[in-house]
């Protein structure tokens, strides 16, 4: 069998390479200062004493010429040989040759960065020597966008090194500006450890002469943060709360990691500026911490990590994983640092971030353990921490409504019951995964009619004294599944409490739903109903502390008592925010009239003293 030769099309590679794997045709600037940062490393593993430098020229457009840069390098450079393998050959590279044992030291190591620069040129130009060989001389090479290049041997002197000449195509004038090219190579490079100089006729600067805080020698603690907060601010041009230092052994990790001073999302993702090896991978990088550090932005330079084809992004890998592992403990000691030496910052954060941290809390066992102790819950005593309930409290009680807690909160406080309000938005998820993280602990459900078992009895004399109270109630109630009860309690301004669970306020529900649904759906709710909630009523207690009550138990009257029995009915559910049936509704306007021609009756009849 004939085997035949796979065929590159340069064209189609280009434009693959600008449209799907690079995120624009920038990155050339990237590409080469990695090119020429390798070869200086390549150098050093020869001669370590050699100190490595860049240089970036640009001439500006003259007369019909375009404009043009040049990078310079003074690594270690490629001979004829080598120019033919690595640069007819895509997808090879010098890094992976007879430096393979020393891989982990170099940015690229895929063969494809230097066709980045048909991105915006239609030929490069290299003249490059081999420090190596050096009695090898210089050679020339240039490459065409047609897939064709050309090689020559020069008898000039050239130092050893390599130099790439690039002319701007048409429409690409831009990225040959001095002040673009400044701010790109600024934005890949401020970190590498080697000097960038860029220079345009006279005028010549260092990029990256400044050194990121944590290579910093400080005096003060105050200094530290003061050195850390401003470089975050410059960066990502915003204020942050605090800083945390970030160094580990895995993935050789150095950076910072910035707290958030606006709130986040629930599942919004954190993108941190990740370096590798002082290189600028993205600023866009997702898979470097745990998804629950959502409250912080990260720099960070790694020296381990491997990249993705594009240079843009860490492949997910068992290093990444472990990586990631080391960073989220990193986090969890300063969360635990805060907690111990200022709760105040601590608690301002969770504040803050209080939504996306509950939303992560709730599915993550780790970001439980994290936060949970810290999160606030409204409860019956005021507002809580979970981890100030839990020392409170042997068993964690809560109502699963905003409804039922209203209904609770001032009787429960009153006896000084600590209930939960679990109403809220992820507050039940919580509670479940306290169980899952602490099963030892005990979290109980609570409805509001199970609350008057903690309320005080009456003696026997008193329950006898209601007796027609409690009567007349229960046959008042009755067509709207009410039970009737009475207790002591505080407050004593408080003349009843409705209350429910979740079997009876469902039954109210169906029974809300037939008064407004048509005769076909409603005969469906009927059988629904008789199936089901027959047997679930709600409760209406009254208190015997409340002056109106004491008055109660000793009118005999039963019309007047069926009257007043509805009012308080209808004022208990109006407090405890539950909508009102067509009947309830009746019964709230039959009193409010039955009231006021009872006043007017009073003011027309003369005998009577008003």
């Amino acid at each position: 069998m004939q085997k035949y030769q796979f065929q590159i099309h340069l064209g189609g590679i280009i434009d693959l390479l600008s449209h799907h794997l690079y995120s624009g045709p920038q990155v050339f600037i990237r590409e080469l200062m990695q090119n020429g940062v390798d070869a200086i490393q390549g150098r050093k593993l020869i001669d370590e004493e050699h100190q490595g430098r860049l240089d970036i020229q640009v001439v500006k457009a003259t007369g019909n010429q375009q404009p043009s840069l040049v990078f310079e390098d003074n690594g270690i450079g490629l001979t004829e040989e080598e120019v033919h393998r690595f640069l007819a050959t895509i997808g090879e590279s010098s890094k992976r040759a007879d430096l393979a044992k020393q891989r982990n030291d170099f940015i690229g190591q895929f063969g494809i960065g230097l066709l980045s620069c048909f991105m915006i040129a239609d030929e490069i130009l290299m003249i490059t020597k081999s420090a190596r060989q050096g009695d090898h001389p210089a050679v020339e090479w240039r490459g065409k966008s047609d897939g064709t290049y050309e090689v020559r041997l020069l008898e000039t002197h050239v130092s050893p090194g390599t130099r790439v000449y690039l002319r701007a195509s048409q429409g690409m004038e831009n990225y040959f500006d001095i002040e673009q090219v400044g701010k790109l190579v600024h934005h890949f490079g401020n970190l590498l450890p080697i000097p960038i100089d860029l220079s345009e006729g006279d005028r010549r600067k260092q990029i990256n002469d400044r050194r990121p805080p944590w290579e910093g020698v400080y005096y003060s603690s105050d200094e530290e943060r003061r050195s850390y907060l401003e470089y975050g601010r410059e960066l990502f041009d915003q204020q942050f709360i605090d800083y945390i230092p970030l160094r580990t052994e895995t993935g050789g990790i150095t950076g910072v990691a910035y707290v958030l001073s606006q709130a986040t999302r629930p599942k919004m993702k954190s993108r941190h500026r990740v370096h590798l090896k002082g290189m600028l991978l993205s600023d866009q990088v997702e898979n470097l911490l745990p998804d629950w550090a959502v409250f912080v932005r990260c720099v960070v330079n790694a020296e381990q990590l491997r990249p993705v084809a594009s240079r843009e992004g860490f492949y997910e890998n068992e290093e990444l994983e472990a990586t990631r592992t080391v960073l989220g403990e990193t986090l969890r000691n300063y969360l635990k640092g805060l907690a111990d030496q200022a709760p105040q910052r601590l608690q301002e954060i969770i504040n803050l971030h209080h939504m996306a941290i509950c939303s992560l809390a709730s599915e993550d066992k780790e970001c439980f353990r994290v936060f949970g102790d810290f999160i606030y819950f409204e409860t019956t005593l005021g507002r809580l921490t979970l981890g100030e309930c839990r020392q409170r409290n042997g068993i964690l009680r809560y109502v699963s409504t905003v409804d039922e807690f209203r209904q609770i909160a001032q009787i429960a406080a009153s006896q000084g019951l600590c209930i939960l309000n679990a109403g809220y938005v992820y507050n039940q998820e919580l509670l479940s995964m306290l169980k899952q993280v602490d099963p030892d602990v005990q979290v109980d459900k609570l409805d509001a009619a199970s609350l008057t078992n903690h309320l005080e009895d009456l003696t026997l004399d008193e329950r006898e004294g209601a007796f027609l109270l409690l009567r007349t109630a229960d046959l008042t109630l009755h067509p709207y599944r009410v039970a009737s009860d009475i207790k002591k309690f505080e407050p004593a301004s408080l003349p009843t409490i409705y209350t429910s669970n979740e079997q009876a306020n469902f039954a109210r529900q169906t029974r809300l739903t037939k008064d407004i649904v048509d005769d076909t759906w409603g005969g469906i709710l009927n059988s629904f109903e008789n199936e089901f909630t027959n047997s679930q009523y709600a409760g209406l207690c009254f208190n015997l502390k409340n002056p109106l009550i004491k008055r109660l138990t000793k009118v005999e009257e039963t019309s007047v008592l069926k009257q007043a029995i509805e009012m308080l009915y209808v004022q208990a559910l109006l407090m405890g925010h539950h909508p009102l049936s067509d009947k309830e509704m009746a019964l709230l306007n039959q009193g409010l009239l039955g009231m006021i021609e009872s006043v007017v009756e009073k003011k027309e009849d003369p005998n009577n003293e008003v």
